[in-house]
């Protein structure tokens, strides 16, 4: 199984602990986790793009001149898409991007990125995430003190308000919980900083 050191807060090693291989130690598989980051990325999609095609533009009713004699190209109304101000060929109207993948890829993917932030020594374990009150200047020390200053992905076990109010203005970090956890942050982040009993979780849900 492979191992980590467990921190505190002030960056001090408090220990050492097992980490699943299950969850942490199988080989990477690139394919599931490209087409999982591309489901992400098409749901994130709004979808509410539209443009008007020359049926739905104002005005055109008439033809602008007569069919033949006048030299001219034929034309049959000032709202055709050649025109200013006419209408959008194949206009494009809103839609849903949105499409799922089986549940067995998704876990795949999911272990395939926490394997590799493993093997690169980039997780990050913390006995316990805390914060007494909403500091933004305390939680960049933390962060930096654990060698996690840049794109961060914090997970903690439950949702608690100090430490996202005080992670959310700090560039680059993300807090997040363990039931939350998705491929595409992990991805994103250079270093996931995991507190121990978001890590119980997370090998008791995903492992």
């Amino acid at each position: 199984m492979p191992k980590t050191i467990v921190y505190d807060m002030s960056g001090k090693q408090v220990g050492e602990v097992e980490l699943s291989e299950a969850l942490f130690g199988i080989e990477p598989n690139a394919s599931v986790v490209h087409d999982v980051v591309k489901n992400h990325l098409a749901n994130l999609r709004q979808g509410t793009q539209s443009a008007l095609t020359r049926a739905e533009v104002s005005g055109g009713g008439r033809k602008p001149w007569r069919q033949k004699g006048t030299g001219r190209a034929r034309q049959g109304s000032t709202r055709a898409p050649q025109w200013t101000h006419g209408g959008i060929v194949f206009a494009p109207k809103p839609r849903s991007y949105k499409y799922t993948l089986n549940k067995k890829s998704r876990r795949l993917a999911l272990k395939s990125v926490l394997s590799a932030k493993a093997s690169e020594n980039n997780v990050v374990v913390i006995d316990a995430i805390k914060m007494d009150t909403i500091k933004t200047k305390e939680f960049a020390k933390f962060l930096s003190a654990v060698g996690a200053d840049a794109k961060a992905l914090v997970v903690t076990a439950a949702p608690d308000t100090n430490v996202v109010k005080s992670g959310r203005n700090i560039p680059g970090c993300q807090v997040t919980f363990a039931n939350l956890v998705n491929v595409y942050d992990v991805l994103n982040a250079n270093k996931l900083v995991v507190d121990r009993a978001a890590l119980a979780k997370l090998e008791e849900v995903f492992a």
